[in-house]
């Protein structure tokens, strides 16, 4: 087994544990704001200098191959697919529980700022603060559970499809320590979630588990394809490349970003985490 490999083999592992350890709930909800933000810089940083570069540089070398580089954007084409794969999922998710409200009035998702959360904060969360969770504290279906566990959970495939698909141990390590900084958040929101709904502690226990194994599994997709060797696996990896950048782009621009900066409380505070997140994460791309 090569360096590179080890070193996806555990991010798996790591991913699959540490998610399964940071269930217990964070209190502090400026705190976990504030990670949010730093996450959110991880997340811009990760898309815009290594995912969406890298994406593009090696679906153009594959296109060329093909004699496909000659007018249609192909490449830009596919990662809007991993984009709108995402916002069509959420939106399903949105009107499966249309039909559920007379009995749970209020939405899943809810604007910034007003009295519902929108994001990856426990019940008491004044700030607003959101990611890849959509919380809604005064729903309590199963139904609106299990949909968003099942959102969130395709939403971790393509994650790990980020780091299974890279090439240099650099880039496995720099995409896996933002996705496990997302995940914590992730994790600790769902957790609530499931509680608020009233499902019983051993399913709970279940919801977690799977959803921890989403992301290993990615990686492992990821892994399957480029150690095949398949005739067609460098078109194969590129594409899913292109879809995992797609699901990025839309888990920074329209899910972390906005929800959090749009909340009116410490806005200086969650730029500079913000700045922080963003200047790590260019720092390691920086010295890769």
């Amino acid at each position: 087994m090569d360096y590179l490999l080890q070193v996806k083999v555990g991010a798996l592992v790591g991913l699959l544990f540490l998610t399964l350890f940071l269930v217990y709930p964070m209190t502090h909800s400026a705190l976990l704001s504030f990670v949010s933000c730093f996450a959110g810089g991880v997340f811009l940083s990760a898309c815009l200098l290594d995912i969406i570069p890298n994406y593009l540089a090696d679906i153009h070398v594959v296109l060329q191959k093909q004699g496909l580089d000659k007018g249609f954007p192909l490449a830009e084409f596919i990662m809007a697919c991993g984009f709108f794969t995402v916002l069509i999922l959420e939106k399903i998710v949105l009107s499966c529980t249309e039909g559920h409200r007379n009995e749970e009035t209020a939405p899943l998702l809810a604007p910034a700022g007003n009295g519902h959360a929108h994001g990856h904060h426990s019940v008491n969360d004044p700030e607003g603060s959101g990611h890849h969770v959509h919380m809604d504290i005064h729903a309590h279906s199963s139904f609106r559970s299990f949909m968003l566990f099942l959102s969130l959970s395709l939403h971790s495939v393509f994650e790990g499809l980020a780091i299974g698909l890279q090439t240099t141990d650099t880039k496995v390590l720099e995409i896996c320590v933002a996705i496990l900084v997302h995940k914590s958040i992730i994790v600790f929101s769902l957790s609530v979630k499931l509680v608020q709904s009233g499902v019983r502690p051993l399913w709970v226990m279940l919801y977690v588990a799977v959803f921890a194994v989403m992301s290993p599994l990615g990686i492992g997709i990821g892994i399957i394809v480029i150690e095949a060797h398949l005739e067609a696996g460098a078109f194969i990896q590129a594409v899913l490349e292109g879809l995992a950048g797609g699901t990025f782009v839309y888990i920074t621009f329209l899910e972390i970003l906005p929800h959090e900066l749009n909340s009116p409380e410490r806005p200086l505070l969650k730029v500079f985490f913000l700045l922080c997140g963003f200047s790590v994460m260019a720092g390691l791309t920086f010295l890769g």
